[in-house]
């Protein structure tokens, strides 16, 4: 009997397990499988950015997904494989169980074919594998020849990312967001959550973490990181954009010791073992910042740490920008450890004495010059490393591009006594200019980069005059002294040419310097403005300005912003009282541009009102893409009436032009006869003189060329103030400020405290 008993148990037992086998694998979902869902992802990203396609779903605007799932975060990557023949939707349904289930040897092989039929060839769906699920070990390996293959710019990349805080460990953290060493990343799909703390291999594409490689374990060291505040058992840091209490191994009784500082910390298990304080810092002007290094007057070139940070420490702690450090100002002091700048401490708000102008070469063509040559009427002093090189009054200095001298770095000139020093190498609209401040020297990649640093009061001085004719009335120049200050101030801050060490250059890519002679009108207007911006609700505006209106002003909507963005920017007729004309409507807008006697302050002037006749044959030459021109029409008018779409009908289909600075491109013509309302006529225009404009289809004419007459009115963008606007209401009587507050709605005109 024990013998038929322990046969029993021998057979019986294994047919248990394998009965219990059976049941779990019937009522568990299969797990080495991976979802279709995640597998779109990885797909849609080795082919596209996040960013290239939440454009492309926003303008592709369906989904093939029911109303009630298209807000789950698979949708867009799915859609897209769905409209790009990737997937089929008669294989795989556009369903949330669908997507959320495993994908299939067959669809892995459909998949991978449709990329490219080598890739295809990798996976082999036969009768027996086809519906099951696809391991998804095996599809990570497969996706290296699949980046390979779609991603060839490597856009996908393997990185090392320490995992600082997610939404189920942090309060406010938005759905599918962590917040990293490589700053704040998101990752649809994946479960982060047990990663915290730890440091990881993963593929990641511009902010979007694809897939975890390899969890490098809970042992790492947070670098660069900001303390705020502490005690023996715990430390406020700051760290990947946020601010997190990390608590100690063990009690630290020198925590109060770390405050306010840069410091490594060794963590383990998500708490502090041991903390690497940094205390080094200098401080010193920044004549240029690169992507690899920043450029110190007197220290020279330092490179950036890996993992360098850039903070703001005054107020509430901010993580700033690497193109956020100013050229030229004292604001930041650096963190430095192993001769490497490990953080940009940005202490204090930018509040900035001086402007650094990159000066373009003869009729602003490019930013690089082959040759410069340098004089003063004193002497002045050429500072290059820590040597110090003597130049004679009147005697020139010249370089060439390539010149061995500027191997040792950056040259700087200074004239004594404050003189100027003249650029004999340059020609601008009054001769030979000179510039006072000081003038610097240095080699770019295809010529010499040529700077000059001056007090910005001074600055303004030349940019006046050339923005405003002298002769307006001085209130009509002190209104133009504060925008200009104000949106000097402004692009000062965007660092445009940092990598050389300049803000803005002097072309009308900012304000035109330097191009007339100074006038003793035009600097009066800026002394008497001294400091003084244009402020809403205390921050400067972006104070911009135009020519000569229509009559009526556009709001910030013109370059696609929100209204609401550009508050002080309204739509508003330039006459007494600011009232609003809904000019959206063609009939209204085409009734009113028609009108040349409608009344505003700068009514006078000859752009105020213009016409243009232009013919199919320009506009199929300068447009393209149609065939032969048949008609344009305005389908879309943003505030005050401006032209924001331009639809364009030819022989071989339509196309929309978005913008007014597009539309006037698409209009223009050089070969084009402009007609004033001064009676007088200008030709060579590229583009025309405003968006303002209504257009009138005159049919063929005896040559049989389809003719179109364009009405208009204004030059230039036509937000923000008319500069002739400004001159009318400053003979009218109107002093600055109010000229002012009349173009920007609730501002403040004062120094910025």
């Amino acid at each position: 009997m024990k013998g038929h008993r322990l046969i029993g148990w021998v057979i019986g037992v294994p047919f248990i397990i394998g009965i219990l086998i059976l049941i779990i694998l019937g009522h568990e979902p299969e797990r080495d499988g991976i979802s279709r869902a995640m597998a779109a992802k990885s797909v849609a990203l080795a082919v596209l950015s996040p960013q290239e396609l939440a454009d492309w779903k926003q303008e592709y605007g369906a989904s093939h997904f029911p109303a009630e799932s298209v807000k789950e975060w698979y949708v867009p990557y799915l859609d897209y494989l769905y409209e790009q023949e990737i997937l089929s939707e008669a294989m795989t349904p556009a369903k949330a169980k669908t997507a959320e289930g495993p994908l299939t040897f067959e669809e892995a092989e459909f998949m991978l074919n449709q990329l490219e039929p080598a890739l295809g060839s990798l996976v082999k769906a036969s009768p027996q594998n086809r519906e099951k699920p696809f391991p998804q070990e095996r599809w990570w390996l497969l996706y290296d020849s699949v980046l390979k293959r779609m991603d060839k710019s490597g856009q996908v990349k393997t990185e090392r990312v320490a995992i600082y805080g997610t939404p189920d460990n942090m309060q406010g953290v938005p759905a599918w967001t962590a917040y990293t060493s490589l700053g704040t990343l998101t990752f649809y799909g994946l479960a982060l959550d047990a990663y915290l703390d730890h440091e990881l291999t993963a593929y990641v594409r511009d902010g979007e973490l694809i897939h975890v490689l390899e969890d490098r374990g809970s042992e790492t060291i947070y670098r660069n990181v900001w303390i705020l505040d502490g005690d023996e058992r715990e430390l406020m840091v700051y760290i990947g954009d946020i601010q997190r209490k990390i608590p100690f191994q063990k009690k630290s009784k020198k925590a109060e010791e770390l405050l306010h500082h840069m410091a490594d910390l060794k963590m383990e298990d998500g708490r502090i073992v041991k903390v690497f304080l940094k205390e080094e810092t200098i401080r010193g002007k920044v004549l240029s910042v690169q992507e690899d290094a920043i450029e110190l007057e007197e220290y020279g070139t330092v490179p950036l740490d890996e993992e360098y940070k850039v903070l703001k420490t005054y107020g509430d702690v901010e993580r700033m920008k690497l193109s956020d450090v100013a050229v030229g100002e004292g604001m930041e002091e650096f963190v430095v450890a192993h001769g490497k700048i490990c953080g940009v401490l940005i202490v204090r708000e930018l509040n900035p004495e001086f402007v650094r102008v990159l000066l373009m070469n003869n009729n602003f063509q490019s930013i690089y010059h082959e040759g410069i040559t340098l004089s003063c009427t004193q002497d002045m002093t050429m500072f290059q490393e820590e040597k110090k090189t003597r130049i004679k009054a009147g005697e020139p200095f010249s370089i060439g591009f390539g010149d061995e001298r500027l191997e040792k770095g950056r040259m700087i000139f200074e004239a004594d006594d404050g003189g100027e020093i003249g650029v004999g190498s340059l020609e601008r609209g009054y001769g030979a200019p000179s510039y006072a401040g000081r003038l610097e020297i240095v080699s770019g990649e295809e010529g010499l980069v040529l700077i000059n640093e001056l007090y910005l009061e001074d600055y303004l001085t030349k940019v006046v005059p050339s923005e405003m004719p002298p002769s307006y009335d001085m209130e009509a120049l002190k209104a133009q002294a504060v925008c200009a200050r104000t949106y000097t101030y402004v692009q000062m801050r965007s660092n445009t040419y940092s990598q050389y060490g300049a803000q803005i250059d002097d072309s009308t890519n900012f304000h035109v310097y330097n191009n007339v002679e100074t006038s003793e009108r035009t600097t009066e207007a800026v002394r008497s403005t001294y400091g003084k911006m244009l402020l809403y609700e205390g921050r400067p505006i972006t104070a911009y300005y135009f020519s000569t209106s229509c009559g009526v002003t556009a709001d910030g909507s013109l370059w696609g912003n929100a209204p609401e963005e550009l508050p002080y920017l309204k739509s508003v007729t330039l006459q007494p009282g600011r009232k609003t004309l809904n000019l959206k409507k063609e009939e209204d807008f085409s009734g009113f541009i028609k009108r040349k006697d409608y009344p505003a302050y700068d009514d006078d002037y000859p752009y105020y009102r213009w016409n243009v006749t232009t013919n199919g044959e320009i506009l199929t030459a300068n447009i393209g893409g149609v065939g032969q021109v048949t008609d344009i029409r305005i389908t879309e008018r943003g505030a005050g009436g401006v032209a924001q779409t331009l639809l364009v009908t030819g022989t071989e289909g339509e196309k929309a032009i978005n913008g007014q600075n597009a539309i006037r491109a698409a209009l223009g013509d050089k070969s084009l006869t402009i007609h004033r309302k001064d009676g007088k006529t200008t030709t060579g225009w590229s583009s025309l003189p405003s968006g303002f404009l209504c257009i009138e289809n005159l049919g063929k004419d005896d040559n049989g060329i389809l003719q179109f007459h364009i009405y208009g009115g204004g030059y230039g963008h036509g937000a923000g103030m008319s500069q002739n606007g400004a001159q009318g209401m400053a003979k009218d009587g109107y002093g600055c400020e109010e000229i002012l507050k009349f173009f920007y709605e609730g501002v403040t005109v004062d120094v910025l405290r």
